[in-house]
């Protein structure tokens, strides 16, 4: 059995990974972090969750799972993308999500994204993968969710964005969808489907 640590002190964010990874773990064991955290300065979501990931990994010892995410909107050039958490520099998510609207008011085309890149980060000496033998191991994957910004927030569940994004194919925003459909379709569902399959591969 191995213990992976989630390099995350969003509340939101562990109790809907542990969701998503829930009994795909099999026999490992997914375990909180409240460590420290390290200054996000990457510019891209795999560097942002790589230094999270990497930073749980120095403090406990374990592998470390993290991920970061946000929103990006096609009329805005891809913003607020790597900073959809600090947005309005008030780490309020309405704060947020009432800036985007703003700066999207009268905007015709209001196309945009859920983006995850999940990342994985072992420190310990592995006989396998393609960083053999140098004692780190470390893998991202990507997940997106395409849809549209709404006019005006709609939907009590989730957080962040949830409720100003409909999802594609959907006539509601994701914050009026329960948890478990929420967590079957997501891009955090996506980026971690995708990384579940790294994980079995290396720790069976």
């Amino acid at each position: 059995m191995t213990t992976f640590v989630l390099a995350t002190h969003n509340a939101h964010k562990v109790d809907e990974l542990r969701r998503i990874l829930g009994d795909r773990l099999g026999h490992h064991q997914l375990i909180g972090y409240d460590g420290p955290e390290p200054v996000e300065d990457g510019d891209t979501f795999e560097a942002n969750a790589l230094i999270k990931a990497r930073a749980a990994a120095v403090v406990t010892g374990l592998p470390a799972i993290a991920d970061d995410s946000g929103i990006a909107v096609d009329a805005l050039g891809g913003a607020p993308g790597i900073l959809s958490a600090r947005y309005a520099g008030t780490g309020d998510d309405r704060d947020n999500y009432r800036m985007l609207l703003a700066k999207l008011e009268g905007v015709d085309d209001r196309a945009a994204q859920f983006v995850c890149a999940a990342a994985l980060v072992d420190l310990a000496a592995l006989d396998v993968g393609p960083r053999r033998g140098d004692g780190v191991f470390e893998h991202t994957e990507r997940g997106i969710w395409p849809g549209t910004v709404l006019e005006a927030p709609v939907g009590a569940g989730g957080f962040g964005y949830d409720p100003v994004f409909r999802p594609d194919g959907l006539a509601v925003s994701s914050a009026e969808l329960s948890a478990d459909e929420k967590n079957a379709q997501s891009h955090r569902a996506r980026a971690f489907g995708q990384l579940i399959v790294v994980l079995r591969r290396r720790y069976g």
